[in-house]
């Protein structure tokens, strides 16, 4: 039995930059990036080499947490287009209304309520999926027992995927966004570290406070005294920078794990979905009904 585990917010967005044509529901909304969404997840439940039985998507909404607070120029809704914050809540009920449990985040994000669901429920089934390309999951990655999806690009990442991919081993993951920087979630990293070099100090000493920031490296690093004098002069930015990256494993999620079973989609509710965004295309498509 596997479980996967959605990052709708991850989803959201990438549907409504498709290349796909522009859609608007019979009273004008812009619901594309919603119907792109329904249309993943009714794809996914129909994968017969995925064997989906337990799933559960997780959402931002809002798109600011707690990480703001702590750090005000973390990734926020500033900026975001109008009409696809407008379906934050209409992706939510599109979800349910398909009989997918949705985690809907306002404290914490939906990549820590990823990270609780695999942590609570990894040694239950034979394999948690969690699928999304954002590097900060690797973190959650364990041996080939939780392992990460980027299905766009058809490619998995179990923990020798994700030393292959950033060149450290999950556990780093945040310290190595610390000092390179995640674009994606606002972290700026500390200037002058690059991905090469961050991988080398890690697999040497595994965490920010384990690199020394005096005296000479045991690893060669070109322009090492240079970054040995920014991480010493920076070292409490980067602890910060750490902190925001480290995704929580203790989100209080309601659900049992037979919860996450799809049994098929609430026939009566999901018609009225397609009604109300005004899709014809997908009212046959879910492979079981309740």
């Amino acid at each position: 039995m596997r479980l996967h585990l959605v990052d709708g917010t991850y989803e959201l967005f990438r549907s409504h930059f498709s290349p796909r044509p522009g859609r608007t529901s019979p009273d004008g909304q812009d619901v594309k990036a919603t119907v792109g969404v329904l249309s993943a997840l009714i794809a996914l439940l129909a994968d017969e080499d995925e064997q989906v039985s337990h799933l559960a998507v997780a959402f931002d909404n809002p798109i600011e947490s707690w990480r703001n607070e702590r750090f005000p120029a973390y990734k926020s809704s500033a900026g975001v287009d109008p009409e696809l914050l407008a379906q934050f809540d209409l992706v939510e009920r599109a979800c349910r209304a398909l009989g997918v449990v949705v985690w809907s985040m306002d404290e914490y994000e939906a990549d820590d309520a990823l990270a609780t669901a695999a942590a609570r429920w990894r040694d239950d089934v034979d394999q948690v999926r969690i699928l999304t390309p954002d590097k900060d999951l690797g973190q959650a990655v364990t041996g080939q027992q939780v392992v990460q999806i980027d299905r766009m690009r058809q490619r998995e990442f179990d923990e020798d995927g994700v030393v292959e991919r950033l060149g450290v081993r999950p556990a780093s993951v945040p310290d190595y966004l610390a000092l390179v920087g995640d674009t994606a979630d606002g972290i700026p990293g500390l200037e002058g570290f690059g991905a090469k070099s961050t991988a080398s100090l890690l697999q040497r000493y595994t965490t920010l406070e384990a690199i020394p920031r005096n005296g000479q490296w045991e690893v060669a690093i070109r322009g090492g005294a240079r970054l040995q004098e920014t991480l010493r002069d920076q070292f409490a930015d980067a602890l910060v920078y750490r902190e925001l990256a480290i995704l929580a494993t203790d989100v209080d999620l309601d659900e049992d794990l037979d919860d996450l079973r799809w049994v098929g989609a609430p026939r009566s509710q999901y018609l009225a979905m397609c009604d109300e965004l005004g899709v014809t295309t997908l009212r046959d498509q879910p492979t079981a009904w309740t």
